[in-house]
């Protein structure tokens, strides 16, 4: 396959439906940006993607510590990506965790019909549960 063969299945733009977080040891679910989460992916054919992803409640902050908690119920970054099998490639450009600006970011993924499933490495949380977020987007048409 060519490089823009590889990335066919992602292309497009994707709406979440749901966003989760997965415990090894139990295989619990939960909701770490509340129930309706919402936001969208997007791939494009020559080969960069975006993501944004917003928490459920968020409001206009008034304060400084409001603010800060906006950043707890974000994900947001772009790059330009790479297929290498089941997994794409983003070398962060820009991101709303400058940690992760100049990183590569590789997500497992799954493409079946209009869904497409994506899956973090396991890491270890803060409490020492290891955990995956496991996210899932429909096709936009």
């Amino acid at each position: 396959l060519t490089r823009s063969g590889e990335r066919a299945p992602l292309v497009g733009l994707w709406r979440l439906v749901a966003f989760q977080r997965e415990y090894q040891a139990t295989g619990e679910r939960e909701y770490p940006m509340g129930g309706p989460a919402t936001g969208y992916i997007h791939f494009q054919p020559e080969g960069r993607m975006w993501v944004v992803i917003t928490g459920e409640g968020r409001k206009a902050p008034s304060t400084d510590q409001d603010r800060v908690g906006l950043l707890n119920t974000l994900v947001a970054y772009t790059g330009p990506y790479r297929v290498d099998g089941a997994r794409w490639i983003t070398t962060v450009e820009v991101s709303a965790n400058p940690a992760w600006v100049g990183t590569e970011q590789a997500r497992a993924f799954e493409v079946s019909g209009d869904r497409l499933q994506e899956l973090t490495a396991w890491a270890a949380r803060p409490d020492n549960r290891v955990a995956r977020a496991v996210i899932t987007y429909e096709r936009v048409k």
